[in-house]
């Protein structure tokens, strides 16, 4: 062949002003597209807050991509999917986790986001029946709006607190009404909401147990017989606001810690609840302080919740303060 070298084969040029040259380019450019689009993993309890995710889900999954983003949806089956899919996700994949549920789909989205060596924002569309978090980051009780305020808002880093090998958003509690949250039925608290809380609780009244604990702290150390106790990052606990304290910040590596006292009689508690609900400090029947860490030991297992779901049973237990340590999406 004229002007080829013996041995070689010669290669026919590709036409640069015709149709290849523009196939060539709308691949190169869709390949880059689909390298720069985020990624974001949607994990939804589909039962919580009676079921209504099921009426937004196409809606808030439009909302996510028409912000760019390349969405997989993840339907919780049972407790720990939460957990297991975060821990599970693809190493780098994913821009932003989502959760849509109540503060116990949250608490497992979280726990296992705290667990992973890479960690990335967290937007959350509270579906619950209380979502005491999600009110104290004033993210918008509408699904829809929530959904927007995730793609639309901007990433707050706030603390989380540790609890022995596990985890809690906003609240680790024992004591009168605690197991009440974790063992009141789904069903229930659709319908009744916080008030669901209440009202099992008050038929529990008669059978109040005490645990006689020591608390240890570098603000308070003190032993005593105890009705309840809550360790909070939250300005509202069970839809009551301000009962964790008056003056809450959530990133400021401290806790709010309230440990009522046995009362001596039904009229004293009655005292106790209504000066807890106002926040107007009676420091004879309870202890109100802030710290970044404590210890509570006592002779016999103690039920815990976290975040509303059962945290195991301890005769031991060490709470950490870990400022700022997760980064969630909130309106600006």
């Amino acid at each position: 062949m004229p002007g080829a070298r013996a041995g070689k084969k010669a290669f026919p040029l590709l036409d640069c002003t015709g149709p290849h040259i523009e196939i060539l380019v709308v691949q190169v450019i869709e390949r880059k597209m689909l390298m720069e689009k985020k990624r974001m993993l949607f994990i939804y309890n589909p039962r919580a807050g009676k079921e209504k995710i099921r009426s937004n889900l196409l809606d808030i999954i439009d909302i996510f991509t028409k912000a760019d983003y390349e969405v997989t949806a993840y339907p919780t089956q049972s407790v720990g999917d939460g957990v297991k899919a975060v821990k599970e996700r693809k190493t780098g994949y994913y821009d932003l986790i989502v959760c849509s549920g109540g503060d116990g789909t949250l608490d497992e989205v979280v726990t296992g986001m705290m667990q992973c060596e890479k960690k990335i924002p967290i937007g959350y569309v509270p579906a619950g029946s209380t979502n005491d978090f999600a009110n104290s980051l004033c993210i918008p009780k509408n699904m829809i709006g929530a959904a927007q305020a995730i793609v639309d808002g901007e990433t707050f880093a706030c603390d989380i607190g540790a609890f022995n090998d596990d985890f809690f958003v906003y609240i680790a509690a024992f004591g009168i009404f605690t197991e009440v949250s974790y063992e009141t039925p789904q069903n229930i608290k659709n319908v009744l909401g916080h008030m669901a809380y209440i009202l099992e609780g008050m038929r529990r009244l008669s059978a109040v147990k005490s645990y006689r604990m020591k608390v240890e702290s570098d603000q308070l150390t003190v032993e005593d017989e105890f009705l309840f106790g809550m360790i909070t990052n939250s300005v509202s606990v069970g839809g009551f606001k301000r009962i964790t304290g008056k003056y809450v910040q959530l990133d400021d590596g401290e806790f709010e810690v309230t440990l009522i006292k046995r009362p001596a009689n039904p009229v004293e508690l009655n005292s106790i609840m209504v000066s807890l609900i106002n926040r107007n400090i009676n420091t004879d029947c309870m202890y109100c302080f802030k710290t970044s860490a404590l210890k509570l030991t006592s002779e016999e297992e103690v039920a815990w919740t976290l975040d509303g779901e059962f945290g195991g049973r301890h005769t031991e237990v060490d709470i950490c303060n870990q400022k700022q340590a997760l980064k969630i999406k909130v309106p600006k």
